[in-house]
């Protein structure tokens, strides 16, 4: 099964901490929604963009920051993204796949065809993972806090993969990030309700990993 691993405290406290954290919340009105016997928002579909992993081998856990066989962890400011896989009733979706991809600290994607003649790739950053969502939905991964490249906003790419479906690809964006409004993918989400479903909150994730910061992203299959 998928790891998380910090060097700061122990494995058995981050889990009780990312699991505590990921019942803490759900899709924003989805609460009411159920109660109110209405269908939840369900999450929009994006583009998957051009740098979709072409390397799945190795190291392909949810713990993107540490990468097997490097001394140091990542560059950036390592982020818990907690959540769950559900359907538009609110049913949980259990044993679905689900991956993840994004550039590193400085921009650059594990990707062979994202080369910086000035820069390097962060081979400390394992740039994409997997896990399986338990039965209950939940998922989680450890990673960084996405940051801005040329031509958009700080974002990170979702793919949900569940049997007998199409797989669902997403992005999921930041609260308060200035070029939030001018990014022309996260705008052509014409829902305001399904725009606001893949915007997350960062906050202090003090009772997981020290200085860490953690996210929730519950992702809604139509």
């Amino acid at each position: 099964m998928s790891r998380i691993l910090t060097p700061q405290i122990g494995r058995r406290h981050v889990l009780r901490g990312i699991a505590a954290a990921g019942a803490a919340a759900l899709v924003p009105g989805a609460a009411e929604a159920l109660i109110a016997g209405r269908p939840l928002v369900t999450t929009p579909a994006q583009t998957e963009g051009p740098f979709y992993p072409t390397d799945w081998t190795g190291d392909i856990d949810n713990d993107l920051v540490r990468v097997m066989g490097e001394a140091a962890q990542a560059q950036g400011h390592v982020t818990h993204i907690v959540g769950r896989v559900i359907d538009s009733s609110g049913t949980p979706v259990p044993s679905a796949m689900v991956e993840i991809w994004q550039c590193d600290a400085t921009g650059i994607y594990r990707h062979p065809r994202d080369t910086h003649w000035f820069r390097e790739r962060d081979a400390r950053f394992q740039g994409r993972g997997r896990t399986l969502t338990a039965r209950n939905g939940a998922y989680r991964f450890r990673t960084i806090r996405p940051v801005a490249y040329p031509g958009r906003t700080p974002h990170i790419h979702f793919q949900v993969i569940t049997p007998g479906h199409e797989p669902l690809v997403t992005q999921m964006y930041v609260t308060g990030e200035p070029l939030n409004e001018r990014d022309g993918i996260l705008n052509a989400i014409r829902d305001p309700r399904q725009r606001a479903s893949v915007i997350v909150d960062l906050e202090p994730a003090e009772r997981i990993e020290e200085k860490a910061l953690v996210a929730t992203f519950d992702i809604v299959l139509g």
